[in-house]
This record gives C-alpha cells, structure tokens and sequence, in this order.
C-alpha cells in the first residue's frame, strides 16, 4: 500500500531534516559545583503516596552524576535514580532522585561538596 499525499499528521520517524536528533540530550562535560546552584525538594505526587527526595539541575557528565547518585544511595541506604531534566535557561542537565525524606541530609552533602544548594518545598 503507497503512503497518500499530503501533510504528516503523526509520525514517530525522528527527521533530521527538521534538525531533530536522535541522540538523547545530556550535559557533555560538568561544570564546577560553585558555579551550580540546584534545589531539593521532597515529592509524593504520582509516585503511589512515596516520598522522593529530588536534588537538581546538576549540569554534569553522566558517569559524575551516577558517581554522586551511588554515593547518595549508600549515605541515605535507599534506591535512587537519575532522569534528565533542564536548567533554567533550557540546557541540558540532570536531576536526581533518592527514595526517602532526605532533603535536609543532601542539602548538607551538597554544600560541603561546594554547591550553592538550598531547600524548596516544603
């Protein structure tokens, strides 16, 4: 069966002609912690009632972020993740996720590590 003519209305082809990439948009290097400043915040919503501590935009390397993430892990004796996430002015970076209430722990653990962290939320 021939493809009709006329104007695509769902497509999940990815068209480099458009400029889209098919490679994941990740940080290529990391900056230095003092010249981050990423946010941790606890939230339960979509999670089935579970409280995830989430630290971030960190604008690092991803072979950094899962060096700092198993660290957090071990610290906190939890599981964790690592999705990709945005800074403010739309570059690539990561956010971090840690099961458990341990933001007022990774704020601590941030500033010594040189970030300037802060708490948000509640």
């Amino acid at each position: 069966m021939k493809p009709k003519k006329g104007r695509t209305v769902y497509s999940t082809e990815i068209s480099v002609a458009r400029g889209d990439s098919p490679v994941s948009k990740e940080p290529g290097a990391s900056l230095p912690p003092s010249s981050q400043s990423p946010r941790v915040r606890r939230e339960t919503s979509g999670r089935g009632g579970k409280t995830v501590t989430v630290a971030g935009p960190l604008v690092l390397a991803r072979a950094d972020a899962e060096a700092l993430l198993s660290s957090w892990k071990r610290l906190c004796g939890g599981g964790g993740a690592l999705k990709a996430g945005k800074t403010t002015d739309g570059s690539p970076a990561f956010e971090l996720e840690i099961q458990g209430d341990h933001a007022d722990r990774l704020v601590a653990e941030l500033l010594k590590a040189g970030y300037k962290a802060k708490r948000s939320g509640g």
